[in-house]
Formats: structure tokens, sequence, C-alpha cells
């Protein structure tokens, strides 16, 4: 396995796990509540700023050489990713228009920086697997 495709698994291992901690934590207190009176802000920048260095500490320590291989890879799945953080964007603008309360959008518009880390990752390991 490459240096680059053990910085994706280690990258979309942590897209994966540490926005499922922050959804378990905010979403839990949505059942009864009024999702103005919902804290999301602080547990957001949390997660935010756990994933950043998670990535660094977790990540393969000696950088390799990057081939022609690795920015193909790295291209391919960074376009897919783009169309699903475009189609979320997409979505959250609706809700915006539509008038829906701060929390949804908020959350929705993270949600679509998840899925794009995650599609991204995943394609990516798919094509280090199998090939472009």
């Amino acid at each position: 396995m490459s240096y680059e495709e053990r910085r994706v698994w280690v990258y979309g291992l942590v897209a994966l796990v540490v926005p499922v901690g922050y959804f378990g934590v905010v979403l839990a207190q949505v059942p009864g509540a009024d999702v103005a009176d919902i804290g999301y802000v602080v547990p957001m920048l949390v997660a935010i700023g756990v994933a950043l260095p998670l990535n660094m500490l977790l990540g393969p320590k000696r950088r390799a050489q990057s081939d022609e291989r690795d920015a193909a890879v790295n291209r391919h799945g960074e376009h897919i990713g783009f169309y699903v953080l475009a189609a979320v964007t997409a979505a959250a603008l609706g809700l915006t228009m539509a008038g829906v309360p701060h929390f949804w959008i908020a959350n929705v518009l993270y949600l679509g920086f998840v899925l794009n880390a995650v599609t991204a990752s995943a394609v990516k390991i798919v094509a280090y697997r199998r090939g472009l």
C-alpha cells in the first residue's frame, strides 16, 4: 500500500468516525426540543477541530514521492466528491430559500462536507485497488 493510499484510508476513516460522534451528540437532542435552542455550533467546531489533527497524527509519517497514478486517482476522487458536495450545497440553498431554521441548514452543509470526504475517499480507494 502506497503512502498516498494510506493517507486516503486515514482521511476517509476520520471523515466518517468524527461526524458520527458529532451527529450522535447533536441529533440526540432533536426529539422533543426546539431546534433553535440546540447548541450545535460548539460541537461542530470541536468535531472539525478534532478531525484536522487526527488526520495529521494518524496518517503515515514518512512522505513518499507521488507519481502520475497518485495524481490521477486524487483528481478522479476529488472530481466525484465535488458532485456530491454540489448536490448537498444545492439542497442547503433550497432550505435557506424555504426559511428553514439555521440548525438544519448548518447540519446539511456539514453533512455535505462529510459526504464529500467519504465519497472522494471511497472512490480513491476503489481506484487504487481496481485501477482507473
